[in-house]
């Protein structure tokens, strides 16, 4: 059994190396496609899903946003035509998420970005994964 300090040691460790991921995943999707690290993350999401659509709820369930982080960063990608929200017929309290095609374009670029950063990093950060 591992003593605490080590057990905190170990978590530090985990934070850093998520934190210098995420902030290289930031700039980068930035930089190269206009995305945030949690737009490209909430048009991933929306897209790995073998449907048309997501319900909003579902895809906050997935994610590390909170409802309003979320609904926020839908806010974005819709103002800038990459996703459009549809009300659920059946429970008027429901929105879907769908992706346009110009955020289906956007997503196929970014993810080439996303894919070699993450390759890169977690390469050498086996021993946290």
């Amino acid at each position: 059994m591992a003593s605490e300090s080590e057990l905190v040691e170990r978590w530090r460790s985990l934070l850093t190396c998520y934190n210098t991921i995420a902030c290289h995943l930031d700039r980068e999707l930035q930089d190269a496609h206009g995305l945030s690290m949690s737009e490209f993350e909430t048009l991933d999401r929306l897209l790995e899903a073998d449907c048309d659509k997501r319900r909003m709820q579902g895809i906050a369930a997935d994610m590390y946003l909170s409802q309003s982080a979320l609904s926020r960063t839908v806010a974005r990608l819709e103002k800038h035509g990459l996703v459009e929200r549809l009300l659920c017929s059946e429970d008027r309290r429901g929105v879907f998420v769908r992706a346009t095609d110009l955020g289906k374009k956007l997503h196929a670029e970014a993810r080439e970005t996303h894919r070699t950063i993450l390759a890169e990093h977690l390469e050498s950060a086996g021993q946290f994964v």
